[in-house]
């Protein structure tokens, strides 16, 4: 059983939304100190799963949030279960969309500066975004990876956020309200299958869609405004001081702040709901933090050092990803037992 026996270690002030798994379904959970209090049974107003409760946000959040206060305050009645005996899943477990980001400057920036070609200067004109496999969304525990998967298998840290309301052609000065709230992402990527896809211009698509990792719960925005901060000079939109890092077995490799996103979530929301209908339960992610991936570290490490040891996931590796005030989110890379190679069925 994959769970997170420490991911709830964090200010109680915080409301926590963690979504196990019950019987095989879904379940919706407050996790309180280390353990998690079904919504649906403290509340019976309250829904059983994510979803249903994205769904009925504004009807629903502030029920919720008194609820949560109740069993902090030793009101609630019905027992929680220590969250080392459940599995943990996803926060939202069936996304309607996931679109990712391309958010940091630094991260572009070194990225470009390793392939030795200049900033592109339409990065600072506007936001863009991809969408990804929503079906392919998993949370804390094992990564399934394909053969080719592992030709350069990178992790990528980021933060992303889930909607809750539905609109279309929202300005970036609203776009805070539909935002339900922030978790961590993983955005897993196979570098080589990516990069022959890309010759064509056209995706990322295989490179990307065997998983998006998000967890290990949803925090609700209200809920971390000690960490706000103002974005960046002529941006708009929710910033917030947050450290982020990534540790690959053990050993630390990433580092970087939420507060350094040079596009906003709500200007990114602004872009995705230009003539188009933004639902509750879809989930964008931020792009890529700065030094957040291998492909980064790599390019970095060689332009440096002409002989330098390029680092791609492999089996049995750990990736423990935290960001402050959201969790830890912690994944095992696991090979699948097969020998299946696509690379190998390109035509000469």
């Amino acid at each position: 059983m994959w769970v997170l026996c420490y991911f709830c270690a964090l200010n109680n002030a915080l409301m926590k939304l963690v979504t196990y798994s019950k019987h095989g379904k879904e379940q919706l959970a407050f996790c309180v100190n280390n353990v998690l209090y079904d919504t649906n049974l403290t509340n019976q107003q309250l829904p059983a799963t994510m979803n249903g409760m994205l769904h009925n946000w504004e009807a629903l959040v502030d029920i919720a949030r008194r609820s949560y206060e109740d069993i902090k305050d030793g009101k609630n009645i019905y027992p929680g279960t220590e969250m080392e005996k459940l599995e943990v899943i996803a926060p939202v477990p069936y996304p309607s969309s996931c679109r990712d980001g391309y958010a940091f400057r630094q991260h572009v920036a070194a990225a470009r500066r390793n392939r030795k070609v200049d900033m592109i200067p339409e990065f600072d004109q506007y936001p863009i975004f991809y969408f990804t496999n929503h079906n392919a969304i998993q949370g804390p525990g094992p990564i399934l990876c394909m053969p080719d998967h592992f030709q350069k298998l990178d992790f990528e840290l980021e933060a992303a956020v889930v909607l809750c309301k539905h609109g279309r052609n929202v300005k970036a000065e609203d776009a805070d309200k539909y935002i339900a709230g922030y978790m961590i992402m993983n955005d897993m990527s196979a570098r080589t299958l990516q990069m022959e896809e890309m010759l064509l211009n056209l995706g990322p698509a295989k490179g990307k869609d065997f998983s998006t990792v998000i967890g290990p719960m949803l925090v609700t925005p209200d809920e971390l405004e000690q960490y706000k901060v103002p974005a960046k000079p002529n941006h708009v939109g929710n910033s917030y001081n947050l450290k982020m890092t990534c540790r690959v077995n053990g050993v630390q490799v990433s580092e970087g702040n939420m507060g350094d996103m040079d596009w906003t979530f709500a200007e990114i929301i602004e872009r995705c709901a230009y003539g188009v209908d933004i639902l509750p339960g879809d989930v964008i992610g931020s792009g890529t933090v700065g030094t957040g991936c291998f492909l980064e570290l790599n390019g970095t490490g060689k332009l440096n050092d002409p002989n330098y040891k390029e680092q791609w996931l492999q089996p049995g590796d750990s990736v423990v990803m935290e960001i402050e005030g959201l969790g830890v989110l912690h994944n095992t890379i696991i090979a699948e037992d097969t020998d299946w190679s696509i690379l190998k069925l390109k035509k000469k």
